[in-house]
């Protein structure tokens, strides 16, 4: 392979930077700051600052403690900064082209991964890290060929095509993959399984929690958890079979690092909390919520980890906002917002759960079992008519269920209110620990963290030059 054919599209290319031709610069040490053997960069995938302020709100109310992420500003013990979202194609991006920032060093078009706005390939993160001698991997809790873990690994015009990233991935022969999707792998695929490929090219596949405790570092492992998306995490916590067969992200966090770890080269991995975004695009508090505190227990384990290891870079940022949610002023919205404590399940397992044909009655009944809301009738009601009203197409909405009805009923019972139900473009949080943690700016756009983390790593970075 030629390597240096395949890093077109390095640094600076994003909307509207002309070039000519790569430099190649060899990142050298900064007097004081340490080489970051490994790398782990930890994305809670579609956070609006809301979300994280309101997961710290919970903890701090429920537990007595603040969430571990906001932790590290209160301690000062982290670097801080702000972060822009855009794409090559917009202010507002999707999910694979803000990991392509990262992943590849440029902007590109929403929808793609790695491919630039002029046909440029350039080579993904991992596949860097993995030829410069790391063990490399990524954590999901949505389909391991999602959008935000293939933007580290693939070059790929369109992120719709999972089953060829499935197949892609075989091919690079990464060290841990772990999530969701093994409909992409398995039969369900219209050319049949290839799992069977993965097993004789070496791979240890795991298929429940248990399995994935019991693996070692001899082989690449390939962990599929759920045939798409894993299940909230309120679900999972308060379903026994769900507990015992469905590993949580700090769980598979853990692992992916205990894999890895005694590699004398070091390791880089990605840790993606992908069900936040899908609970923001369905207007699902329950979903929202105890997703981020999971991510943030990952957040916890991971910075007890790097604390003692002394070589690891900790990145924990998200790719771009979404929906905006936030605590709205009332006057009862301390109270409100404490009714979330007693959530058993997500919007998403109750809507599901739901049949038209269901007295209002029962509906009340099943709310407050799973929900533990006294729902007035008239809102139940009100939920009841939209079953009609739903409009086919929505993102992560296959079954049509009234999300942004319920969403907005269920803001007179927590005080948790929504902008809409897509991205937006704001600026994020962007949060290190570590070495090479010193290097960052008050603010940095999103592709800069590509050639940062080459920095840390004291690897080779990549600049297009002007004409």
């Amino acid at each position: 392979m030629n390597r240096r054919s395949l890093l077109k599209g390095g640094l600076l290319a994003g909307i509207s930077m002309p070039f000519v031709g790569l430099h190649d610069v060899i990142a050298k040490p900064i007097g004081g700051v340490k080489k970051a053997k490994n790398i782990i960069m930890m994305v809670s995938d579609g956070m609006s600052t809301g979300t994280l302020n309101m997961a710290d709100l919970y903890a701090n109310r429920t537990f007595g403690v603040g969430s571990k992420w906001l932790d590290l500003y209160r301690g000062n013990k982290a670097v801080r900064a702000l972060m822009d979202t855009a794409s090559a194609s917009s202010m507002v991006t999707d999910s694979a082209a803000a990991s392509s920032s990262w992943g590849g060093g440029m902007r590109v078009r929403n929808g793609s991964l790695n491919v630039g706005m002029r046909g440029e390939n350039p080579q993904p993160i991992l596949q860097k890290f993995k030829e410069n001698g790391k063990k490399v991997g990524c954590v999901t809790t949505v389909p391991i060929t999602h959008a935000t873990p293939a933007g580290f690994c693939v070059n790929i015009d369109n992120r719709d095509g999972q089953a060829l990233i499935a197949e892609m991935y075989l091919e690079l022969k990464f060290d841990v993959m772990m999530g969701g999707g093994s409909k992409y792998f398995s039969s369900k695929r219209k050319d049949g399984s290839i799992i069977p490929k993965y097993l004789t090219q070496g791979f240890k596949v795991a298929e429940n929690r248990a399995e994935m405790l019991t693996l070692d570092k001899l082989k690449p492992v390939l962990g599929l958890f759920a045939e798409d998306g894993l299940p909230y995490e309120v679900d999972r916590k308060n379903d026994p079979e769900l507990m015992k067969a469905v590993p949580s992200i700090a769980e598979m966090t853990m692992k992916a690092i205990e894999l890895m770890k005694d590699h004398r080269n070091g390791f880089a991995l990605q840790v993606e909390a992908g069900k936040v975004d899908w609970a923001a695009h369905s207007n699902d508090v329950a979903g929202l919520i105890f997703d981020q505190l999971a991510f943030d227990e990952a957040v916890g384990k991971v910075i007890e980890f790097a604390e003692k290891d002394g070589e690891t870079l900790v990145i924990i940022t998200t790719d771009h906002g979404n929906s905006n949610p936030g605590l709205f002023y009332a006057d009862e919205a301390d109270k409100k917002f404490d009714n979330l404590q007693r959530f058993k399940h997500s919007n998403t397992w109750l809507l599901t759960q739901l049949n038209q044909s269901f007295s209002e009655e029962k509906i009340k009944e099943i709310i407050k079992e799973s929900q533990g809301l006294d729902m007035k009738l008239e809102d139940v009601k009100s939920l009841v008519a939209h079953f009609k009203d739903i409009v086919p197409g929505q993102l992560y909405n296959e079954s049509n269920l009234p999300f942004y009805e319920y969403g907005k009923i269920m803001g007179k019972y927590t005080d948790v209110q929504w902008a809409g139900m897509n991205h937006t473009g704001d600026y994020v949080e962007l949060t290190m620990f570590g070495p090479g943690s010193e290097r960052l700016t008050p603010f940095i756009k999103n592709y800069e963290l590509h050639n940062f983390m080459l920095n840390a790593a004291e690897m080779p970075v990549h600049f297009l030059v002007k004409a």
